[in-house]
C-alpha cells in the first residue's frame, strides 16, 4: 500500500463535467481526504462536495489475484467496483467492473494528482466523462 503515498493527504477538489452521454456539462467543488487504515492494509478516500455529493472510498490489495480491489460508495446509494493496478509510481489506472469506463490518478507534481473517467465513443477512442483537479491542501 506503500505506492498509495502520492494520493495520501487532505485535498481541494475541482470538477469538470464535459458534456457526454452521462450526463450534461458541469462543474463542481469540495474536499477530499485519503488516508491509511487499519495497520495501513487498507487506504480510505472520502470526498464531499458543494453541491452536496459524498462518497466513501476503499482500496485495498488482493493478495491472491496480485491486483488492488477499490469499492466506491456515494450518498445516492450508487455503489461500484473497480480492479486497479499502478502503471507506474505515479499513475493508478482503474477498470471499473460493470461498465466499460476507466479512471485514471495521475500525479502531476507534489502538490497536484489529476483523476480522468473515460468512456469508449462510437470512434472507439475514449472521451472525457470527468476530470477531478486535487490540489493539496
Amino acid at each position: 500500500m506503500e505506492k498509495f503515498e502520492f494520493l495520501l493527504g487532505d485535498w481541494n477538489l475541482e470538477y469538470r463535467i464535459p458534456k457526454s452521454a452521462f450526463s450534461e456539462a458541469g462543474s463542481d467543488s469540495g474536499t477530499g481526504t485519503i488516508k491509511r487504515a487499519l495497520d495501513g492494509k487498507y487506504v480510505y478516500f472520502d470526498y464531499s462536495t458543494r453541491k452536496g455529493g459524498e462518497a466513501h472510498a476503499i482500496f485495498a490489495w488482493d493478495e491472491k489475484a496480485k491486483v488492488y480491489r477499490y469499492w466506491w460508495f456515494e450518498n445516492t446509494g450508487n455503489f461500484l467496483t473497480a480492479t486497479c493496478n499502478f502503471v507506474n509510481d505515479e499513475t493508478l489506472f482503474l477498470n471499473w467492473h460493470d461498465t466499460l469506463l476507466i479512471q485514471t490518478f495521475t500525479k502531476e507534481s507534489p502538490n497536484k494528482v489529476v483523476l480522468r473517467m473515460e468512456h469508449p465513443n462510437a470512434q472507439g477512442k475514449y472521451e472525457s466523462v470527468l476530470e477531478v483537479i486535487f490540489t493539496r491542501k
